[in-house]
């Protein structure tokens, strides 16, 4: 019988051999990181769009895996046919963030994509049509800040490709949450643009949302960012029983028949104390654990003593709000200056 002297050896290179195959296959599995570098991949790359009009620009977005180290992560753009449609060079996500939006331009008709690079990983947008320009067609929705503090409003403008037709362009309109826009802006004739309000509510975090407007056959989308408060910020309104910034006298002079609201401030903690003020003679208090104040109580050293100062009808009333929130915050204090106090049968009057 002949013996190979072999054959151990080999099988022990084979188990050894085996091993580290599992061991190498094992080691990149559910990692975000792109192996190559240890830092942030390419996630994906959208355009929002399948279909667009020659001429028309808009934003896509760029995600990555992780969020992105200090001082951001620059992304690198390029487009697969850019006699179709061109995109920025690059983009910077910024620090802690894991997406950011990228502009792109429809140059003619055709087809393309855009890839994005970063630390070695690449992703590609799905294939979009770029369509002949007939006619007047929606170019471009921009907004005059691209990030608000929840709560706040900003103005957004449509363009067109070339002016509206008799009767304007009526350019639709949708946004996704935290955002709302009307469901529509109309360009009047003769005009290349129109604008409208974009509001916002208030937000634990950053959020993006994506505004998108049609017209003629294209439609246009921009990212918009909506961010929490970093300080207090008191804001309220005066309701009365007829008209804003009104209040009357009533209840024998012991009661303000109106409602302070002050649900549109804002604050980096959760608002647990709004102290209210308000007087023409004399200054009345009161602190709520809710943003709003109804039927405030006084009494009738509010107001001087009659008459009424000639030719009015009414004092004007001073209402101050301060808020608090539970991380510490205290605002600096709101002030209305021309709320109306009418007083009926009371009080002298």
């Amino acid at each position: 019988m002949t013996v190979n002297r072999f054959s151990r050896p080999l099988v022990a290179l084979t188990a050894i051999l085996s091993i580290t195959g599992a061991t190498i296959r094992c080691s990149g599995s559910g990692s975000p990181s792109n192996p190559s570098t240890g830092g942030p991949a390419v996630a994906s790359v959208a355009v929002g769009v399948t279909s667009v009009a020659a001429g028309v620009s808009w934003q896509g977005t760029v995600s990555i895996t992780a969020p992105a180290p200090a001082g951001g992560a620059t992304v690198s753009l390029s487009s697969s046919n850019p006699a179709v449609a061109t995109v920025q060079s690059s983009v910077i996500v910024p620090a802690g963030a894991s997406s950011v939006p990228m502009t792109v331009a429809a140059v003619a008709t055709g087809t393309a994509t855009i890839r994005a690079t970063l630390n070695g990983s690449t992703g590609q947008s799905p294939v979009f049509t770029v369509t002949p320009r007939s006619g007047v067609v929606l170019t471009s929705i921009s907004l005059s800040t691209a990030s608000v503090v929840g709560g706040n409003s900003v103005t957004g403008t449509v363009g067109l490709s070339i002016a509206a037709p008799p009767g304007g362009a009526v350019v639709s309109l949708s946004a996704s949450d935290p955002v709302t826009v009307p469901s529509s802006v109309t360009v009047p004739a003769g005009s290349l643009s129109a604008t409208f309000t974009v509001s916002t509510r208030a937000v634990g975090g950053s959020v993006s949302s994506t505004i998108t407007g049609a017209y003629g056959g294209a439609s246009v989308a921009v990212t918009f960012s909506v961010t929490p408060p970093t300080v207090a910020t008191a804001h309220f309104g005066v309701s009365g029983p007829t008209e804003t910034e009104t209040c009357t006298l009533t209840n024998n002079g012991n009661t303000l028949n109106c409602t302070f609201n002050g649900s549109t401030s804002t604050a980096p903690g959760t608002i647990t104390a709004w102290d209210w003020s308000y007087g023409v003679a004399k200054t009345f208090g009161q602190t709520t654990t809710g943003p709003v104040l109804t039927n405030p109580a006084v009494d009738c050293s509010l107001v001087p003593p009659p008459p009424l100062p000639a030719g009015t009808s009414w004092f004007t009333m001073v209402v101050r709000l301060k808020i608090h929130d539970n991380l510490g915050n205290v605002s600096a204090e709101a002030v209305n200056n021309d709320v109306r106090l009418i007083p009926v049968g009371v009080c002298g009057f």
